[in-house]
């Protein structure tokens, strides 16, 4: 079946693979929808593994339900596509998301687990989800990062009146402003270097305002703004200026939550974190309890997630996509990919 692979830095092929084969464990997918995730962007840019097929923000229908008994052929499903052992204290605890094993057979981001930029996958049973028939398949694709910037605004214990920033426009960022204020934040600000995704934080309703992070009077504007700072910051970047923003924007004894991933090491005013007694929290993924509460909160229409996404493309518009999302000065922030298209 032909799929959209890695073949180098900033660059993919269309590729020949095999279809997923039913081993009466896992289920098989016909795959709808696809969401471009950032942390694909990641390995695009690094050109590595070559010859990964990601993917991994999907929506499928059951060709082949594995060990599902509740499963049928033809269920319409969405996954958490994570590989955790089960047995640890971290996925006894709730919190498969950092087992040590969670990434090692990940779907679309492991070579041996090949994504949705392809018309088929499979997928280990206990982590499918059935879908309500209120939940379009767009909306779906769109669970797996909603539930990212859930979990982030969930640890960041956003309490009513607070001011809560959040640095960084993409999609994740939009999506944690977007709880921040259902959860009562008194005002929710975006701060971004792309002007038009800091506009667009505005227009789709998530933030009150956003701020130009490049502003050399950014600090400055954040005191006037907010008196002694915000109480709450989310960083979805995971640079060095971004993160180093984030901890100079949070008032003394707030919190910052590390929601953006770099690949390399980024230097920070730790003495601030240290002199202003941060709370510095790591977020990485979401529990199974929060992937399911955010398919619940969609079949209810208690968030409206179709409103982020920019386009629908076919597997042959993959790499303008990443072009696209890459380019500083769109305000694209979630590009779909229909493999059958």
């Amino acid at each position: 079946m032909r799929s959209v692979a890695i073949k180098g830095v900033k660059e993919f092929e269309i590729k020949e693979i095999d279809e997923p084969v039913a081993d009466g464990k896992k289920v098989v997918l016909d795959v709808k929808k696809t969401g471009i995730c950032g942390s694909d962007i990641h390995y695009w840019v690094a050109g590595n593994p070559v010859g990964l097929v990601m993917g991994h923000e999907f929506a499928g229908v059951v060709k082949d339900p594995g060990d599902r008994d509740d499963l049928q052929v033809g269920d319409r499903v969405t996954a958490l596509p994570i590989s955790p052992c089960m047995e640890c204290h971290a996925c006894k605890s709730g919190n498969p998301q950092y087992c040590i094993h969670t990434w090692d057979e990940a779907v679309g981001l492991s070579l041996t687990n090949p994504g949705g930029l392809a018309p088929q996958l499979s997928v280990r049973s206990d982590m499918v989800v059935k879908l309500p028939n209120s939940v379009s398949d767009d909306e779906a694709a769109m669970v797996e990062p909603t539930a990212v910037g859930y979990h982030a605004a969930n640890l960041a214990k956003i309490e009513k009146g607070d001011k809560v920033l959040v640095v960084g426009g993409g999609i994740i960022g939009l999506v944690s402003a977007m709880f921040a204020k259902m959860q009562g934040a008194d005002l929710v600000v975006v701060s971004e270097t792309n002007k038009a995704r800091g506009e667009k934080s505005v227009s789709l309703g998530v933030a009150d305002e956003w701020m130009d992070a490049t502003d050399p009077d950014f600090l400055a504007k954040v005191t006037e703004k907010t008196g002694r700072g915000f109480d709450r910051v989310i960083e979805c970047c995971g640079n060095s200026p971004a993160v180093s923003s984030a901890i100079m924007a949070t008032r003394t004894g707030g919190t910052v939550v590390l929601v953006g991933v770099s690949l390399e090491p980024v230097t920070v005013p730790l003495v601030m974190g240290v002199m202003h007694e941060l709370t510095l929290q790591g977020a990485i993924a979401y529990t199974k309890e929060e992937f399911v509460s955010c398919v619940n909160m969609i079949a209810e229409k208690e968030i409206e997630v179709t409103k982020f996404i920019d386009s629908i493309v076919g597997l042959e518009d993959v790499q303008a996509s990443y072009e696209k999302l890459t380019s500083g000065v769109s305000d694209a922030v979630k590009i779909i990919v229909d493999p059958n298209k």
